[in-house]
């Protein structure tokens, strides 16, 4: 197991070592955007302010935890030179949001003051920039095979697939809480949240399927069965995230939702943990000689070899 965790550590240390400096800009700003999200998280447990409603700090917490996650693992799966845009991207809209929760306004469909006008109209710009730059980063995906095995290739064309339908449906947020701010800003802040559930699980694809198919890399299974788990996983994810999305999109609250469509996502939910559970298995119960963990970390690098 010892000798598996070295592997998986040098493997991610020749992702910072191999990167280039937005690369390495962006590893950082991630992992500086997570941490602000931890830490309005322990403010707002600490204060027992609100959870819910458009002036939460949850809200900052929120954004600041999914776009540190999602910019470090775009920075880990691209080579893209758009990263650098994606990355003012996602600080833009983490900045704005947290600084209006903190001045105790609401960041969207706010357009009281002309500053508050300036950062509805930035999050929104700045959200169709994110959209775009995804876009660039799938149809790259599709087109460049690079070193990458096929595995890796089905995980990352979902996970970006996924995310762009994360998106769309945050695209979908904004168009209606817009619309409904015309004639009444305080519904908009709730007509809107109905698809935040759907938004949220397909958000972070990007990282967990592709992050299944790098643990993969560790196992001495050959392609075929590696892509079989991934294959697996990405099942269990897109029956998750449809059964979810069919229940925002008919305004069902899934906590409270009917048996049939609970169960469904109970299924989706076990089978990608089963797909983890099989690659952890793999990684740490099958163990092969050192020098073939050295060949697979040196093989985990190409995980990052799209748009090369």
């Amino acid at each position: 197991m010892k000798t598996v965790m070295r592997a998986m550590g040098r493997s991610l240390r020749r992702s910072w070592d191999e990167g280039t400096r937005i690369e390495r800009a962006a590893f950082v700003i991630g992992v500086v955007l997570f941490l602000s999200g931890l830490v309005h998280l322990v403010v707002l447990t600490i204060s027992g302010g609100p959870w819910t409603g458009p002036v939460s700090l949850r809200k900052a917490a929120t954004f600041g935890l999914s776009f540190g996650l999602t910019l470090a693992t775009v920075a880990w799966v691209t080579h893209l030179i758009q990263l650098g845009g994606f990355t003012v991207a996602c600080v833009v809209e983490t900045t704005l949001v947290s600084t209006q929760a903190w001045r105790g306004v609401p960041s969207h469909f706010n357009f009281e003051t002309p500053f508050d006008s300036a950062v509805a109209g930035t999050l929104a710009f700045g959200g169709m920039a994110i959209v775009v730059l995804t876009l660039g980063f799938t149809l790259s995906a599709f087109r460049k095979v690079g070193k990458n095995s096929p595995s890796m290739r089905l995980a990352m064309r979902f996970g970006f697939v996924t995310l762009m339908v994360a998106l769309g449906v945050g695209a979908a947020m904004i168009a209606v809480g817009v619309t409904s701010s015309q004639t009444n800003p305080e519904v908009a802040y709730t007509t809107a949240g109905f698809l935040k559930p759907a938004h949220a699980v397909t958000m972070h694809a990007i990282l967990v399927i592709p992050g299944l198919a790098w643990l993969l890399t560790f196992t001495t299974w050959p392609e075929r069965t590696r892509m079989r788990v991934v294959q697996l996983g990405a099942g269990g994810y897109l029956l998750l995230s449809a059964v979810v999305l069919v229940e925002a999109i008919t305004k069902v609250p899934p906590l409270s939702a009917p048996l049939a469509p609970t169960l469904l996502s109970l299924a989706g939910l076990v089978t990608l943990a089963t797909a983890g559970g099989i690659a952890i298995y793999g990684a740490l119960y099958r163990r092969p000689a050192p020098a073939e963990h050295e060949e697979l970390a040196e093989h985990s690098r190409s995980f990052t070899d799209v748009g090369a």
